[in-house]
């Protein structure tokens, strides 16, 4: 039962407790299937980070008088899911690399999201302990999404696009089909 401020903000720490635990899972997979050397360094980088993201939310919980477990976070469930599908996908590797940095970016963005309204919970209730928690996890998350759109448009990407054009020079050009131009007759 939602009947007040509080017990919401406790129940959004559990459930960003829970995702914060799905991606200790994944992001060593991710790390794995990255090629690019500054991707991969990125992903790990940010596990550790995330490890510590799990740690305050703990923190956080205590402060809160509640324990942090106990609910499964659907929406991270669902980017992960979406995410798997990179992972069992295969394909020019600056692609793959891309196509990570994507479902990485929409993990970032879900966790701003979330961490941005339980900081602003916990700002109303006059918590200043959890908010100065809440927001140094906030500021690694903006961190993490604004390094992995750097990579992404200064590495990634311009490598993709020069796979595709390669792509593109090497397969030869397709044979014009006889088209009979429109309105006029087929037979004589």
């Amino acid at each position: 039962m939602l009947d007040t401020l509080k017990t919401l903000l406790q129940e959004q720490i559990k459930d960003l407790y829970n995702a914060e635990n799905q991606l200790v899972k994944v992001l060593p997979k991710m790390a794995k299937k990255a090629t690019s050397e500054s991707l991969r360094t990125a992903f790990e980088s940010h596990l550790k980070e995330t490890k510590g993201h799990v740690e305050r939310l703990a923190e956080v919980a205590s402060i809160l008088e509640t324990k942090p477990g106990g609910k499964t976070c659907k929406a991270m469930q669902g980017l992960i899911e979406e995410g798997k599908e990179v992972l069992e996908d295969s394909g020019a590797d600056a692609v793959i690399d891309a196509a990570l940095i994507a479902a990485a970016q929409r993990v970032e963005h879900y966790e701003i999201a979330a961490y941005s309204s339980a900081r602003s919970m916990a700002e109303q209730l006059g918590a200043t302990a959890v908010v100065r928690l809440l927001q140094s996890t906030l500021d690694e998350e903006h961190t993490a999404d604004e390094k992995l759109g750097e990579i992404c448009t200064s590495e990634i990407l311009p490598a993709a696009a020069g796979a595709e054009q390669e792509e593109t020079e090497a397969t030869p050009p397709r044979k014009r089909s006889a088209r009979t131009p429109v309105g006029a007759s087929r037979g004589k």
